[in-house]
């Protein structure tokens, strides 16, 4: 059951990033990040019921779980801005992968903490640095009126491995942690509250439109809501069943899908050398799930 979530995990949000694409290029990164995080806060409080109530934000575990959830949140904002950021200025089909290697950190916070760390699984650590070092290398600029393009590309690659390290620290935390002090879809409610406030700060110490989105728009995050916060809530009841290394690794083909997307879709180019590191991501990730 832990496997088939992780997989349904990263078929969602592998489609909600793909959504965050067009999102971020007609409303920018704050404002979608805002109502998509906004989205998935209502939809879970009027389901919340039905997924164990309130558990321990309501008992008398006292300030520890809203602690935990609220760190949670926090490290989810600076994950997604730089994730949404990185599609918003780079190219969907390299950054995506760069992203998906979060399981690097995950697996390596777990060594650290006292778990075994079995070859294949170095193999695997060494084998998605590699492709991260590939893909990012491989973006060149066909000529030099290009150069512009060219920094974009590399900021959307330097935001790409600041949100796989945001994630991998988190949901390193999320399974050793957080789920067990607050509960699967109550620490998912609490990072969506705490997201949606702090991105709402930004957006007014910015000075930036905070108006709702319209028309097309408006669907494309609704369908990021619904996807990325399903996707969240079944990663977190996966965690309690399976180990958290093999949940994570699974959930973080999602990079997969936003990939085939992007390549059917989008008909981005990716070079040679980018595709062999996209290939060297997953297979390290597969690695790491062994």
């Amino acid at each position: 059951m832990g496997i088939l979530l992780g997989l349904l995990t990263a078929l969602s949000w592998g489609g909600a990033d793909f959504l965050a694409r067009f999102a971020t290029h007609r409303i920018g990164t704050l404002r979608t990040m805002l109502y998509m995080q906004f989205t998935g806060l209502l939809l879970l409080t009027i389901f919340l019921p039905w997924f164990g109530g309130w558990g321990h934000l309501a008992d008398s575990s006292g300030w520890r779980p809203w602690a935990w959830g609220a760190l949670a949140g926090a490290l989810n904002f600076v994950a997604t801005l730089t994730l949404y950021r990185s599609f918003e200025i780079g190219k969907l089909a390299v950054v995506a992968p760069i992203s998906a290697g979060y399981p690097v950190v995950t697996v390596l916070l777990s060594f650290l903490s006292g778990e075994q760390l079995r070859a294949g699984r170095a193999v695997g650590i060494a084998g998605t640095l590699l492709g991260v070092v590939l893909v990012a290398g491989g973006e060149k600029t066909p000529n030099a009126d290009e150069g512009e393009g060219a920094g974009r590309s590399g900021k959307g690659i330097g935001l790409a491995l600041c949100s796989a390290i945001g994630f991998g620290f988190l949901f390193w935390l999320l399974g050793t942690r957080i789920v067990p002090a607050t509960g699967a879809t109550q620490t998912v409610w609490l990072i969506r509250l705490t997201s949606s406030a702090l991105t709402a700060v930004l957006i007014l110490a910015a000075r930036k439109p905070i108006q709702p989105p319209t028309d097309r728009v408006a669907g494309w995050i609704l369908g990021m809501g619904l996807a990325d916060t399903g996707a969240f809530v079944m990663n977190n009841f996966g965690m309690r069943v399976e180990q958290v290394s093999v949940v994570s690794v699974l959930a973080s083909l999602y990079g997969a899908v936003t990939v085939g997307l992007a390549a059917i879709f989008l008909r981005e180019h990716v070079s040679r050398w980018q595709w062999l590191g996209i290939i060297a991501i997953f297979a390290g990730i597969f690695l790491i799930s062994r």
